[in-house]
C-alpha cells in the first residue's frame, strides 16, 4: 500500500504548480490580458483534469501544449458573456426561448446613445425640477392607441399583476373559465390572481360562456371584469365567448371597470394578410374597454415590457402603487421602446423597419430567393450532403397568433456520414450558434428567419458542421 502511494505520488508531483504556471512566460501573457481572478479558475480547472488522468492511470498533458492550449480556452471561455447572439433557422419569428422580438436599427441606436452617457430620464428640461421616467412613452402611446393614459412596467405579467392589485385587492375578479389560461414557464391567471391579492371568480364552462354568466356573477364585491385574449391557444367547436364591447356595456350598466389583457399586443391591421383573429390594441380602445394590458416583445416587435393603456383616472391609480416602483422599467429599456413606438407613427414605416414585422409580413418569394440563396452557396462547400430548397410552413411563436401559419421556404439538409441530430447539435456549438428543426432524417433550415447578414455565417458553420473528421 505505501509502495502503490509513492508511485502516486510521484505521478502527481510531475504536476506543475498553479504559481509555476503564473510566472512562465504563457503566465504573463494571460495576467496582462484577463483578470487574475479568471486566470488562476482556468489553470486550477485544467490542473484538476490532468491529475484526474494520471489517478486513473491515464496519459495525461502535463508536460506539453496541449494543457497550455486546455488553459487558453478555459480562460477565454470564462472571461466570455454566456448569453450569446445566434442564428435562428427555426422560421419561428417570436421564439421565446431565442428572445422573442429582434430589435430594430433606431432601437438599438437609441439604446446605445442614451446608454453610453447620461440623460432626462427623471429630469424635466423644462422647469428644471424633477421629472416622470414614464413621459417618454406616454406620448407616443396615446397617439398610437388612441387611450387617455399609458404605463410601461417589466413585462405583461407584470402588468396584469399591478392592475389586479390596484384595482381588485381583497376583492372579485370575474373571468371566463374558458380565458384562465397558462403562458410559458407554467404561468398562469388564477396564479397571478392569487399573488395580486384579488379574488377569482370563474364564470361560464371550458367552452361556452354567455353575457349572463357574468351579470349573474356581479354583486357588491366585484371590482373588475377581466377578459384574456386567447393569444397562444384556440377552442374550437361547439363554444361560445362574449364580445368585448358586449362586456363594456354592462361594466357601464354595472359601474364596474373593464380589463383586456391581451397578451400579443398587436399595433398593426393584419386582416390584409388572412389573419382575423388578432384584435389591435386601437380596436380594444376604441370599444371602450377601460384598461388594456399587453407585452412590448411580442407582435409589437419591441423590447421586453407591460404596457398598460386606458382611462387616465385608473392609470393614475395603478401610477401610485407602490408595487408599481419595483416593475418599472430601466432608461435601456424606455430608450428602445421610444425609438420601436416612434416607428408605429406611420404603420408603413414600422412594417418596414421592425424585424418582427418584416419577417411576418415578407412575401414567400422573398423567402424562396433567400432559401435558394443559402442553398447554392452550401452546395460549393458542403461535400456530399443532399441539399435543396422545400417549401414548408412557420408559425410566429411567443404564444402570438396560435391559428395562423405562414408559408415559408426551408433549406432541407440529409448529411452524409453523420446523422441529422449529430448536424443539429453541432450547429449549436457553433460559433455563432445555429438554432434549426429536425424532421425525420433531415435538418431544416427556415429562411424566414435568416437575416440578409447572416447567410455568410451560416453557410460558413453548417459547412463546417457537416465535414466529417
Amino acid at each position: 500500500m505505501i509502495k502503490h502511494l509513492t508511485e502516486k505520488q510521484k505521478v502527481l508531483s510531475r504536476i506543475p504548480s498553479v504559481d509555476e504556471l503564473l510566472k512562465s512566460p504563457e503566465g504573463a501573457r494571460w495576467l496582462s490580458a484577463f483578470p487574475r481572478q479568471i486566470v488562476i479558475q482556468a489553470i486550477r480547472a485544467a490542473l484538476e483534469a490532468e491529475r484526474v488522468k494520471l489517478l486513473a492511470g491515464q496519459t495525461a498533458d502535463i508536460a506539453s501544449d496541449a494543457l497550455l492550449d486546455g488553459i487558453d480556452a478555459g480562460i477565454k471561455k470564462l472571461s466570455s458573456c454566456s448569453l450569446l447572439p445566434l442564428i435562428n433557422a427555426t422560421g419561428i419569428v417570436l421564439h421565446t426561448n431565442l428572445g422573442r422580438a429582434v430589435l430594430s436599427e433606431k432601437a438599438l441606436k437609441n439604446v446605445v446613445k442614451v446608454g453610453t452617457g447620461y440623460s432626462n430620464l427623471e429630469y424635466d428640461l423644462e422647469t428644471g425640477k424633477r421629472g416622470k421616467r414614464h413621459v417618454h412613452t406616454k406620448r407616443l402611446l396615446r397617439q398610437i392607441t388612441g387611450a387617455e393614459d399609458a404605463l410601461i412596467v417589466n413585462n405583461n405579467a407584470a402588468a396584469v399583476l399591478l392592475c389586479l392589485n390596484t384595482m381588485a385587492k381583497d376583492r372579485e375578479v370575474v373571468v371566463s373559465r374558458s380565458e384562465l389560461v397558462e403562458i410559458g414557464g407554467s404561468f398562469r391567471v388564477p396564479d397571478v390572481m392569487t399573488a395580486s391579492n384579488a379574488v377569482l371568480r370563474e364564470v361560464g364552462t371550458t367552452n361556452k360562456t354567455h353575457l349572463h354568466d357574468y351579470a349573474n356573477a356581479l354583486n357588491e364585491n366585484t371590482a373588475l371584469i377581466l377578459k384574456v385574449h386567447q393569444s397562444n391557444y384556440q377552442i374550437i367547436g361547439f363554444t361560445a365567448d362574449v364580445a368585448i364591447d358586449e362586456l363594456v356595456l354592462l361594466g357601464r350598466k354595472q359601474k364596474i371597470p373593464v380589463m383586456y389583457d391581451l397578451g400579443s399586443g398587436c399595433l398593426v391591421d393584419l386582416k390584409p394578410y388572412g389573419i382575423h383573429t388578432e384584435p389591435t390594441v386601437q380596436e380594444i380602445v376604441k370599444a371602450g374597454v377601460d384598461l388594456v394590458s399587453f407585452s412590448g416583445d411580442k407582435l409589437l416587435g419591441g423590447p421586453q415590457g407591460g404596457i398598460i393603456v386606458g382611462k387616465k383616472k385608473y392609470i393614475e391609480r395603478i401610477q401610485k402603487n407602490p408595487i408599481a416602483r419595483a416593475l418599472r422599467v430601466d432608461k435601456l429599456t424606455i430608450a428602445a421602446f421610444e425609438a420601436t413606438l416612434l416607428a408605429y407613427m406611420d404603420i408603413e414605416c414600422a412594417k418596414d423597419t421592425i424585424p418582427v414585422l418584416q419577417m411576418l409580413l415578407q412575401s414567400a418569394e422573398k423567402i424562396k430567393q433567400r432559401a435558394r440563396k443559402i442553398a447554392a452557396m452550401l452546395r460549393k462547400a458542403a461535400g456530399i450532403a443532399d441539399i435543396r430548397v422545400v417549401q414548408d410552413m412557420s408559425k410566429a411563436g411567443g404564444g402570438s397568433l396560435p391559428d395562423a401559419e405562414f408559408q415559408t421556404f426551408a433549406v432541407q439538409i440529409r448529411p452524409g456520414g453523420i446523422s441529422v441530430n449529430e448536424l443539429e447539435g453541432r450547429l449549436r456549438k457553433g460559433s455563432p450558434p445555429v438554432i434549426a428543426r429536425i424532421r425525420g432524417d433531415a435538418l431544416l433550415l427556415d429562411a424566414r428567419t435568416v437575416r440578409e447578414q447572416e447567410i455568410k455565417d451560416l453557410v460558413r458553420i453548417v459547412a463546417a458542421a457537416l465535414q466529417i473528421e
